[in-house]
């Protein structure tokens, strides 16, 4: 896991092919004004970007989640985000079973720590880094972008 500020993202360009196509996505659109929803950027390059208040940590922890094919780079653009995380080899309680379809598997463990971002932060997760991300207050919003890295 990784986590920074968008001023530094260059750091990250060779951690995988696609990482500076990724920031420059980031770099390129007003965040502010793009509109919720999903959307390509480029062969391997996807975005989610959502407006939704905080969740409680029990809500959030419930889908604690990882991903096999992905590296998500989740970027606060507005408010205070609490994320839940825990290396995934010591994770031992799963939830359900690998969805290959929606890339995600779950687990019902407990995170080992909880970070906070906030507007400007990102962090990345690879497959490695189990995570509960959008824990915050429920009548604060959070608007945030995920990329998501074909591995």
């Amino acid at each position: 896991m990784i986590i920074d500020t968008i001023k530094n993202a260059h750091k990250y360009f060779g951690v995988h092919p696609l990482m500076e196509r990724a920031f420059q996505y980031i770099n390129e659109n007003d965040l502010m004004q793009i509109e919720v929803g999903k959307s390509d950027i480029a062969e391997g390059l996807k975005a989610i970007i959502s407006n939704a208040p905080g969740k409680s940590a029990e809500t959030s922890l419930s889908k604690f989640e990882c991903h096999n094919k992905n590296i998500d780079i989740q970027l606060c653009i507005q408010g205070h985000e609490t994320i839940g995380w825990k290396p995934r080899e010591k994770c031992v309680v799963p939830n359900g079973e690998y969805n290959e379809e929606k890339d995600v598997l779950f687990f019902n463990d407990s995170p080992d720590t909880f970070f906070d971002l906030t507007d400007g932060q990102f962090a990345i997760f690879f497959p490695e880094d189990v995570h509960a991300p959008m824990i915050g207050k429920e009548d604060e919003m959070i608007k945030k972008l995920v990329v998501k890295v074909k591995i």
